[in-house]
């Protein structure tokens, strides 16, 4: 089984070259690795990763870390978000004990990212479906989108249990009650709106900044958990659907028209079972066409032809013992993994001759 190898397994002349990073879960060391799979530089976060790290365009990381709070239980805690220069140094900080999942920095250089807050009582009653009786100790918790500046002054939020209509987004019925929705991904746009991406609910949105309601949404629920919702160059939207609990078994990367819904792309693994990743994971596009994907459960990266054939495949060896969680034991798991060209302003001369 491929998941069972470690490292470099596939490398085709036809995969796009460059350099990959990311950021083991439960680990403190975020890793770039060339071509053929050698670690070729690394950051040092003051606590484990708060899921994941990627590069700006000025060379710096943007990347976060957990803090030690946010709510008891509940999966990717972070609350100190940094950017941190090549060689180690923190550049900037911002702190808040309840951020989550995702964060991304805006070309004005503010920063949007998720949070947790507790829902009010009254909107506690409005939520429905999840197995009775498995709120979380603290009650249940919604979400917000918040915008700050780099002085950490707040410029905009968003609140879910003031803007979205709880009632219409039931949980499953094997889903526990710890949260209203659990979003996973927060993407600014170029029009100042934010896409969302809810696992819980098997939704991805669009959220209008002016008005807090969704400008656009989608609900499919045999994405099973869906994430890393994104916009292409094209103007196409992609998602990693997790597919957790849907026949035939297997993960899979949907892209479809913005407008019209039209899928117009797909992969599956052959047979659909090799690529299957109940939980976390991601995918980007890249300058050729092909698509890297991060198969999160397995720690395993590999990027795929517009035909599927897979052309570079990577799987992370840095492993930590878990005893609680989705799985247990040695774990690999990765949230997202991104692929930077050598000439990219990312990456720029930094690594020369250090691509394998």
């Amino acid at each position: 089984m491929r998941y069972l190898q470690r490292g470099l397994t596939t490398r085709d002349p036809s995969a796009y070259p460059g350099f990959t990073i990311f950021s083991p879960q439960y680990n403190k060391t975020v890793y770039v690795v060339n071509m053929a799979g050698e670690v070729v530089h690394t950051w040092e976060l003051p606590e484990r990763s708060g899921n994941y790290a990627y590069l700006l365009e000025n060379g710096n990381l943007l990347a976060s870390s957990w803090a030690g709070g946010g709510p008891d239980g509940l999966a990717a805690r972070g609350g100190l978000i940094q950017e941190i220069d090549w060689n180690g140094k923190v550049i900037w900080e911002y702190r808040d004990e309840y951020q989550h999942h995702d964060f991304r920095r805006l070309p004005n250089g503010n920063t949007i990212y998720l949070g947790w807050e507790l829902a009010r009582p009254e909107n506690v009653m409005r939520l429905r479906g999840g197995k009775p009786g498995s709120e979380h100790k603290d009650g249940i918790w919604a979400d917000y989108v918040r915008e700050a500046d780099p002085a950490g002054k707040t410029v905009w939020e968003w609140h879910a249990q003031d803007h979205m209509e709880i009632e219409k987004y039931v949980l499953g019925h094997d889903s526990n009650r710890h949260e209203m929705a659990h979003p996973n991904t927060i993407v600014p746009m170029a029009d100042g709106n934010a896409m969302i991406c809810f696992r819980h609910i098997d939704v991805v949105a669009v959220i209008d900044r002016k008005t807090g309601a969704f400008a656009w949404e989608r609900h499919e629920p045999d994405w099973g958990g869906p994430h890393d919702f994104q916009i292409l160059p094209n103007g196409n939207y992609m998602v990693f659907a997790n597919r957790q609990g849907q026949m035939p078994r297997g993960s899979k990367i949907v892209e479809w028209e913005s407008k019209s819904g039209k899928t117009v792309w797909e992969y599956w693994g052959n047979p659909s079972h090799t690529f299957d990743s109940h939980f976390i994971s991601g995918c980007q596009r890249l300058p050729n066409g092909n698509t890297l994907i991060c198969e999160g459960l397995w720690g395993r990266f590999f990027e795929v032809t517009k035909e599927g054939d897979i052309v570079w495949e990577y799987i992370s060896p840095f492993t930590v013992p878990r005893e609680t969680g989705p799985t247990k034991g040695d774990q690999s798991t990765v949230f997202r993994a991104y692929r930077y060209a050598p000439d990219s302003p990312q990456i720029r001369s930094r690594l020369a001759g250090k691509l394998g």
